[in-house]
């Protein structure tokens, strides 16, 4: 799960007049692949499951020109960082984003559950796989087909801070669905660059 808000989301052709763009917030729930489809570039791939944002224009305008992110609006979206302590939260109201409550505190500790350190063995390790990825894909239904974004996500892993979770301290929809056998793992980018590549069907 990735939350996180804009700083002024646009295309990159209109240079500095990009400035006059809003900075919604968004948040991408995904799972990441062992290995991409076929017909993908054999790449660090996620697949998309939800993506929820609180600009009811930017939820539209992916609903209407992107396949790889469609986007349900929240009836509330909070992610803010302050005095070390990250809360994020997404009310999902009459639509049909789903629910997330959620609060952490920047920390020091690097240290792994027994799943992620067997997986990944190292803070580190983990992290450069979870947060570093060159392309998503998501299933349109519509279309019975999958579609690609390829992407650029340059994030300085000297610069991400560890978040501690307490137990109980992240409340969401979709995770209560789930076989969820350790406790939430979650970092802190303070900001990258992101760019969007392409878009295309498999």
């Amino acid at each position: 799960m990735l939350t996180y808000r804009h700083g002024h989301f646009g295309p990159a052709l209109l240079g500095p007049l990009r400035t006059l763009f809003p900075s919604p917030m968004q948040s991408n729930w995904r799972l990441y692949l062992e290995q991409a489809p076929a017909g993908a570039p054999q790449v660090s791939t996620v697949f998309f499951l939800k993506n929820i944002m609180n600009s009811l224009v930017y939820a539209l305008g992916t609903r209407l020109f992107s396949d790889v992110l469609p986007t349900h609006l929240a009836a509330s979206f909070t992610h803010r960082s302050e005095g070390g302590v990250v809360e994020s939260g997404i009310v999902p109201g009459a639509g049909s984003a789903p629910a997330l409550a959620c609060a952490a505190r920047v920390g020091h500790d690097k240290s792994l559950a027994p799943v992620f350190a067997e997986a990944f063995g190292n803070w580190q390790n983990a992290v450069q796989f979870i947060a570093c990825q060159d392309a998503a894909i998501a299933h349109v239904e519509r279309l019975g087909r999958l579609a690609l974004g390829e992407i650029q996500l340059p994030v300085d892993l000297a610069h991400v801070l560890p978040l501690q979770l307490e137990p109980g301290a992240a409340q969401c929809s979709l995770l209560a669905q789930l076989p969820v056998s350790e406790g939430p793992f979650g970092f802190m980018v303070p900001a990258v660059k992101f760019h969007v590549l392409s878009e295309r069907l498999l």
